[in-house]
Formats: structure tokens, sequence, C-alpha cells
């Protein structure tokens, strides 16, 4: 326990170091110094804390600092968003984020208003679960705190961090407490959960750095004959959770023609 709780100590003060220098050149070699750490040793433990390695999560926090510039109202130019955050090349900048959050930076620029308005509209729908079991199925019960109002999204994704879109997923409203996914791909996935409180502002919708999250204690396979449940918790964000990248409105809403409003 005290080996784990220095870990999360020694990985927590690089990420912040990570925030606030994220506009420049930072080696696993200088990251693993701050750690004091020899490299190998600091990439291992890194990996173990966060779920994914030095270099990605260095790569999702660029994205996530993005993000929150192109959601400034000062509308931010992608050009100089993408020096602000670290990147040299507008091609790299926009594969990345278009990768890890779901859009373009312009679309994810243009329809954020959209975007807001719709998922305030689904207050007023109801939302349909769907009964009977079609294998490969995966039932996932959350836990959430009883006076949460707003949607609580979860998915099947391949890896421990939600910066990509899931092979399943779905949104669930305060009511609702459970969901199945039938029919899931064949592969080994991670149930990942978070929450978004209803919201007068963009920002809360698409920056989700303070929102309730959990996820699976372990991942799961699927093979053609599974049926399996798994428990999400949802708790307060840690300082080692990687951000949630991916456009989670924006999965909700692709095939709207509403969003193909001039």
């Amino acid at each position: 326990m005290e080996q784990a709780t220095e870990h999360i100590r020694a990985v927590s003060k690089t990420i912040e170091y990570m925030k606030e220098n994220i506009n420049e050149e930072l080696t696993s070699d200088k990251l693993a110094a701050i750690a004091s750490y020899s490299p190998y040793h600091f990439s291992r433990v890194f990996k173990e804390v966060t779920g994914v390695s030095p270099r990605h999560y260095l790569s999702a926090l660029r994205i996530e600092a993005g993000k929150e510039m192109l959601m400034e109202p000062s509308s931010h130019s992608i050009l100089k968003t993408l020096l602000d955050i670290g990147f040299h090349s507008l091609g790299t900048f926009s594969s990345k984020f278009k990768q890890f959050v779901g859009q373009s930076p312009k679309q994810f620029q243009k329809n954020a208003i959209k975007l807001h308005r719709l998922m305030n509209e689904l207050d007023e729908r109801e939302v349909t679960i769907p009964d009977g079991v079609k294998l490969p199925a995966v039932r996932c019960r959350i836990e959430a705190p009883e006076d949460f109002k707003g949607l609580i999204f979860v998915g099947l994704f391949p890896r421990p961090i939600p910066d990509q879109a899931p092979v399943a997923g779905t949104a669930l409203r305060q009511k609702h407490r459970e969901f199945t996914f039938f029919r899931v791909p064949t592969g080994t996935y991670y149930a990942l959960a978070a929450a978004i409180p209803w919201s007068l502002d963009p920002r809360d919708y698409f920056l989700l750095s303070k929102s309730l999250r959990g996820k699976a204690e372990e991942s799961f396979n699927i093979s053609a004959s599974s049926k399996i449940d798994v428990h999400i918790k949802l708790r307060e964000p840690m300082p080692y959770d990687p951000p949630i990248l991916i456009n989670l409105p924006s999965l909700l809403f692709e095939k709207d023609s509403k969003l193909e409003e001039k």
C-alpha cells in the first residue's frame, strides 16, 4: 500500500509538470527524472497507475488543452491553438485531434453550440432500454449518486482510456442505472463511464476534467457466447486520471441531420 501511494504521488507530480509545460518538448528521460525514477521504471509505474504510457498520456493532455482553447469565447484559431500546446504541424494536430476526439478541430468548434442545445433537449425525452438478450452481451450496472441529474455515458473501449469511439456505447438518464449491450464484437474491452450534469454552459459538456467517472475493475474478453455482467461505480476524478477526450455528445447525434444544418 505504501509503495502504491508513492507511485501515485510520483506519477501525479509528473502529470502536473506536463500540464504546466504542455508546449515544451517533454522526453521520457526528463519526466522520469522529475519522478526520481529510472526511465524504464518510470514507464512501467506510470502505465500501472494511469493505464497508458507517458507519451500517450502527454498526447491526451495536449488534445485536452486544445479542446479547452477551441471552446474559448475568443474563438482561438486552430493554428494558434496547435502552437500553444506543443504541436508544430497542422496535419499532426488535426490527425491526433480527430483520432482522440472523433471530430476534426474545425468540426468540434463549429458543432459545440448545436450539440449543447441538442443535449439539453434530451432532458425532455425518454430513453428506451431494449429487452431480450442477443449474444454476445454485456450488462453494465452503474452506481451513481442519487442526486445526480444529467446523462451517464457508458461504453466499451479497447483501451482503459476513452480516447476514441467505443465499440458500443449509450447514454443513460438519471432514472436508469443499467444497460445491456447486445451483439458485442469479439475482443477485449474496458467498460468506462462518465457523468455529465445538465448545464447552461457548453464547456461543461465537452471539457470533462471535473466529471464523475468510473470503470469496471478488470478488462474482459468477448467471445461468440459471452454473457457478462460488469459493475461501475462513479467517483470524483483523481489527479492521475487520463483526460476524457472523445466528444461524448457528438456520439449521440453523429447521424442527426440537425448537425448538418448550415
